[in-house]
Protein backbone atom coordinates (compact mmCIF):
# COMPACT_ATOMS: atom_id res chain seq x y z
CA UNK A 1 0.00 0.00 0.00
CA UNK A 2 1.41 3.75 -1.12
CA UNK A 3 1.92 6.85 1.30
CA UNK A 4 -1.10 8.21 -0.32
CA UNK A 5 -3.32 5.43 0.56
CA UNK A 6 -2.17 4.95 4.06
CA UNK A 7 -2.94 8.67 4.63
CA UNK A 8 -6.04 8.22 2.93
CA UNK A 9 -7.40 5.31 5.09
CA UNK A 10 -5.97 7.09 8.22
CA UNK A 11 -8.15 10.30 7.02
CA UNK A 12 -11.43 7.97 6.93
CA UNK A 13 -10.32 6.66 10.30
CA UNK A 14 -10.15 10.11 11.55
CA UNK A 15 -13.09 10.97 10.42
CA UNK A 16 -14.78 8.06 11.82
CA UNK A 17 -13.48 8.93 15.31
CA UNK A 18 -14.08 12.53 15.06
CA UNK A 19 -10.63 13.44 15.24
CA UNK A 20 -10.09 16.80 14.43
CA UNK A 21 -6.76 17.58 14.93
CA UNK A 22 -5.53 14.73 13.01
CA UNK A 23 -8.41 15.38 10.47
CA UNK A 24 -6.73 18.72 9.69
CA UNK A 25 -3.53 17.90 9.20
CA UNK A 26 -4.03 14.63 7.03
CA UNK A 27 -6.46 16.54 5.19
CA UNK A 28 -3.68 19.26 4.34
CA UNK A 29 -1.36 16.01 3.64
CA UNK A 30 -4.14 15.15 1.12
CA UNK A 31 -4.35 17.97 -0.79
CA UNK A 32 -0.47 19.22 -0.99
CA UNK A 33 -0.50 15.56 -2.53
CA UNK A 34 -2.93 16.60 -5.37
CA UNK A 35 -1.17 19.81 -5.49
CA UNK A 36 2.25 18.12 -6.44
CA UNK A 37 0.64 15.30 -8.92
CA UNK A 38 -1.44 18.16 -10.75
CA UNK A 39 1.57 20.19 -11.33
CA UNK A 40 1.74 20.94 -15.04
CA UNK A 41 4.56 18.43 -16.55
CA UNK A 42 3.90 15.91 -13.36
CA UNK A 43 3.75 12.32 -13.68
CA UNK A 44 -0.03 10.98 -12.48
CA UNK A 45 1.64 9.10 -9.99
CA UNK A 46 3.85 10.52 -7.23
CA UNK A 47 7.15 8.68 -6.50
CA UNK A 48 7.84 7.38 -2.61
CA UNK A 49 10.70 9.65 -2.43
CA UNK A 50 8.52 12.83 -3.59
CA UNK A 51 5.60 11.67 -1.38
CA UNK A 52 8.23 11.54 1.31
CA UNK A 53 8.95 15.47 0.89
CA UNK A 54 5.65 16.35 0.92
CA UNK A 55 5.12 15.10 4.28
CA UNK A 56 8.64 16.36 5.15
CA UNK A 57 7.46 19.83 4.07
CA UNK A 58 4.15 19.94 6.28
CA UNK A 59 5.95 18.42 9.35
CA UNK A 60 8.28 21.48 9.16
CA UNK A 61 6.05 24.50 8.34
CA UNK A 62 4.25 23.31 11.56
CA UNK A 63 7.18 22.86 13.50
CA UNK A 64 8.23 26.06 13.10
CA UNK A 65 4.77 27.79 12.69
CA UNK A 66 4.81 26.04 16.87
CA UNK A 67 8.59 27.53 17.17
CA UNK A 68 7.45 30.87 16.46
CA UNK A 69 4.13 30.74 18.26
CA UNK A 70 6.78 29.90 21.44
CA UNK A 71 8.72 32.84 21.06
CA UNK A 72 5.45 35.01 20.85
CA UNK A 73 3.99 33.08 24.01
CA UNK A 74 1.03 31.71 22.23
CA UNK A 75 1.18 27.93 23.58
CA UNK A 76 -2.51 28.31 22.76
CA UNK A 77 -1.77 28.00 19.02
CA UNK A 78 1.59 26.19 19.08
CA UNK A 79 -0.23 23.10 20.77
CA UNK A 80 -2.48 22.54 17.83
CA UNK A 81 0.93 22.71 15.15
CA UNK A 82 2.61 20.08 17.27
CA UNK A 83 -0.19 17.70 17.28
CA UNK A 84 -0.71 17.89 13.71
CA UNK A 85 3.09 17.78 13.16
CA UNK A 86 2.88 14.50 15.31
CA UNK A 87 -0.02 13.18 13.72
CA UNK A 88 1.83 13.51 9.76
CA UNK A 89 5.49 12.27 11.26
CA UNK A 90 3.70 8.56 11.83
CA UNK A 91 4.22 8.42 7.68
CA UNK A 92 7.36 9.24 7.72
CA UNK A 93 10.27 6.67 8.22
CA UNK A 94 11.97 6.49 11.70
CA UNK A 95 14.31 9.37 12.48
CA UNK A 96 17.97 8.85 12.91
CA UNK A 97 20.01 9.90 16.49
CA UNK A 98 22.02 12.68 15.99
CA UNK A 99 25.38 9.82 16.43
CA UNK A 100 23.77 8.02 13.24
CA UNK A 101 23.89 11.03 11.49
CA UNK A 102 27.60 11.98 12.89
CA UNK A 103 28.40 8.24 11.65
CA UNK A 104 27.40 9.02 8.04
CA UNK A 105 28.47 12.53 8.01
CA UNK A 106 32.14 11.76 8.63
CA UNK A 107 32.38 8.70 6.12
CA UNK A 108 30.99 10.81 3.60
CA UNK A 109 33.74 13.50 4.85
CA UNK A 110 36.48 10.98 4.45
CA UNK A 111 34.59 9.33 0.94
CA UNK A 112 34.48 13.06 -0.75
CA UNK A 113 37.84 14.57 1.06
CA UNK A 114 36.40 17.25 2.29
CA UNK A 115 38.99 19.54 4.21
CA UNK A 116 37.18 22.46 5.08
CA UNK A 117 34.11 24.85 4.89
CA UNK A 118 34.68 25.01 1.39
CA UNK A 119 33.52 21.63 0.83
CA UNK A 120 30.37 21.66 2.81
CA UNK A 121 28.39 22.13 -0.31
CA UNK A 122 29.80 18.53 -1.63
CA UNK A 123 29.35 17.17 1.95
CA UNK A 124 25.50 18.43 2.20
CA UNK A 125 24.52 17.03 -1.06
CA UNK A 126 25.54 13.75 -0.76
CA UNK A 127 24.68 13.03 2.81
CA UNK A 128 21.39 14.69 2.23
CA UNK A 129 20.77 12.69 -0.63
CA UNK A 130 21.82 9.20 1.46
CA UNK A 131 19.56 10.73 4.53
CA UNK A 132 16.81 11.92 2.78
CA UNK A 133 13.33 11.26 4.93
CA UNK A 134 15.47 10.10 8.06
CA UNK A 135 17.26 13.55 9.22
CA UNK A 136 16.28 16.87 8.61
CA UNK A 137 18.38 19.38 6.86
CA UNK A 138 19.28 21.90 9.78
CA UNK A 139 20.52 18.95 11.83
CA UNK A 140 22.94 17.78 9.11
CA UNK A 141 23.76 21.00 7.94
CA UNK A 142 25.03 21.47 11.67
CA UNK A 143 26.91 18.38 12.32
CA UNK A 144 28.76 18.95 9.00
CA UNK A 145 29.62 22.66 10.15
CA UNK A 146 31.06 20.93 13.23
CA UNK A 147 32.81 18.67 11.80
CA UNK A 148 34.27 20.98 8.65
CA UNK A 149 35.44 23.81 10.90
Amino acid sequence: MGLQDEVMTALKNAMKSKDQTALAALRAVKSAILLAQTESGAKEDLTEDQELKILQKQVKQRRDSAAVYLEQGREDLAAPEIAEADVISQFLPEALSEDEIEKVVIATIAQVGAEGMKDMGKVMGIVSGKLAGQADGKTISSIVKQKLS
